[in-house]
């Protein structure tokens, strides 16, 4: 697969719905939780930086010819173990478009042969470098996917708790 097949346009602007759909809400609507095990809408996009990293970093090892199985990582803990409803949501989300833009920086300067490289995934199956960037992109749907259950799961709660 060549890098004219890939759509790295899609992948600089899959952040660009997240912040769309994000847009007025308020600290309390980005931080709430429909229980405390729920992801909040700052937990999602913490998230995925912490995907961007690991999809950095399988890239990375793919390129540099490593051998070694492409690290999974355990997403709840690592949410939870960096406390990431503490933080604030565009401060993400600035690190969330630094990294996609340093990546797309590297993913231009791909062969057509080095977009087929490959590494094993922890499942045992190899991965192009040519399957992760559109992967991502339908990571990221996913992820716009449950912020819009989210903000349906607050509003309906605020609504049923203004109830009389």
């Amino acid at each position: 697969m060549s890098q004219s097949t890939v759509d790295v346009q899609a992948y600089l602007q899959a952040y660009d719905q997240i912040e769309q759909e994000i847009e007025g809400l308020t600290e309390v609507q980005l931080k709430w939780k429909a229980a405390p095990e729920s992801w909040s809408i700052t937990e999602v996009l913490a998230h995925l930086v912490d995907h961007s990293i690991v999809v950095s970093f399988r890239v990375r090892e793919i390129l540099a010819g490593s051998e070694v199985k492409l690290p999974l990582f355990n997403q709840d803990a690592w949410v939870s173990g960096q406390k990431a409803n503490e933080s604030d949501a565009q401060d993400i989300l600035i690190a969330a478009r630094a990294l996609v833009q340093y990546n797309s920086l590297l993913f231009n300067r791909l062969t057509d042969e080095e977009w087929s490289k490959a590494g094993i995934n922890f499942k045992g199956e190899a991965v192009a470098i040519a399957a992760i960037v559109p992967a991502f992109v339908a990571h990221v749907q996913v992820h716009l996917a449950q912020i819009r259950r989210i903000k349906q799961g607050e509003l309906g709660s605020l609504n049923s708790s203004c109830a009389i």
